[in-house]
């Protein structure tokens, strides 16, 4: 069996940042798949699991009701790994672009008071497992990163392009 693109990363080299984890076209769209890297994987611990089922809530509800992006918002969730997330929008856009978008999402985390959107037994299905004061400490760690530690491209990674060639990134 073919070993998937994403489990070809060097996760013992992978820092905090944004990278283009794929992009896939339908016709005449495209869609990118971002990987939101909020810890360094295998050096730092992961991210805490109620903590980032509040950042999901909170980032999800922003990235759906920003204007000029939300109806280019696919899907926002935590990796599996719980050392970042998941970001598919309509479109291609730089790291830049995202790491901007980011920057406003994780500073409405940091600062958001109140319920956290979508976290009663009705609205979520684990609604007891949500720590907003972490989320908020999580968030300004990764504002911080992004503005002070900001990498775009994978580590020794070979990766297919829109066209059908490949792009080897090598930081």
């Amino acid at each position: 069996m073919e070993v998937i693109a994403s489990f070809q990363v060097d996760h013992t080299d992978l820092k905090p940042g944004i990278y283009i984890s794929r992009q896939d076209s339908f016709g005449d769209t495209t869609f990118t798949t971002y990987d939101i890297r909020m810890t360094a994987p295998n050096h730092e611990p992961a991210v805490n699991c109620a903590a980032l089922h509040t950042i999901e809530h909170l980032v999800a509800t922003y990235l759906r009701n920003r204007e000029g992006w939300k109806q280019n918002i696919i899907y926002w969730g935590p990796m599996g790994c719980l050392t970042g997330n998941y970001l598919i929008v309509n479109g291609a856009y730089s790291c830049e672009e995202i790491r901007q978008l980011m920057i406003e999402a994780f500073t409405f985390v940091s600062e958001y008071e109140g319920e956290v959107p979508g976290t009663t037994a009705a609205t979520c299905g684990n609604y007891l497992m949500h720590d907003l004061p972490m989320a908020k400490w999580e968030a300004r760690r990764y504002i911080s990163r992004l503005k002070n530690e900001f990498c775009s491209e994978y580590p020794g990674l070979a990766r297919p392009t829109l066209d059908g060639g490949m792009t080897f990134f090598d930081a």
